[in-house]
């Protein structure tokens, strides 16, 4: 297992890891995925879903059953020491009380580092993405960091810049005073 003061000084320092063929490897790719706070996207579909109100969202309600719906990743056993450090976060999206999305990252000064997302349940997931950013917003946070940028992603207005000018910006979230909860 990888210890939660690695894991804090590798996302400082711009990486993340990653399990492959199951070792786990650091990563910080050239092209780093982010979703621009300011400039997130909510597709049509996504409003209406919203305005609907068909999913409860809560926070850090389920980590452990959030994380295990997100499959087996070996370096999540880390992600789960910096939740009970108050490091990592769950968002978490019910309907008729079952849990049927969310997602989880580990929040750090002003940034958010995105880990894993799950859903039983058609857009459950987008509804927590929605709701991860909403909280990030009021909050003040600076950057919100996906790893790299999948069509999925994409569709939420998620970019690839890149490494040094994500260095740049994680720099300035390290200096902001947010707090997730």
């Amino acid at each position: 297992m990888i210890s939660s003061s690695m894991l804090l000084r590798a996302y400082r320092a711009g990486f993340f890891p990653m399990s492959v063929d199951g070792e786990i490897r650091w990563f910080s790719p050239s092209e780093r995925g982010i979703v621009p706070l300011e400039e997130f996207h909510r597709p049509r579909r996504l409003k209406r879903v919203l305005r609907q109100g068909r999913f409860d969202v809560t926070i850090n309600r389920a980590f452990d059953r959030v994380v295990a719906g997100c499959a087996s990743r070996p370096e999540a056993d880390g992600t789960c020491a910096l939740h009970r450090e108050g490091y990592a976060h769950s968002v978490e999206t019910w309907r008729d009380g079952a849990l049927v999305g969310g997602l989880y990252g580990v929040a750090l000064h002003g940034a958010f580092f995105g880990e894993s997302m799950f859903h039983t349940e058609t857009d459950a997931s987008k509804v927590a993405l929605a709701a991860l950013v909403e909280r990030l917003r009021e909050r003040d946070y600076r950057l919100l960091d996906v790893q790299w940028v999948t069509p999925h992603l994409a569709r939420f207005g998620a970019v690839g810049i890149p490494r040094n000018e994500y260095l740049e910006r994680l720099d300035r979230a390290m200096r902001a005073p947010c707090r997730f909860v």
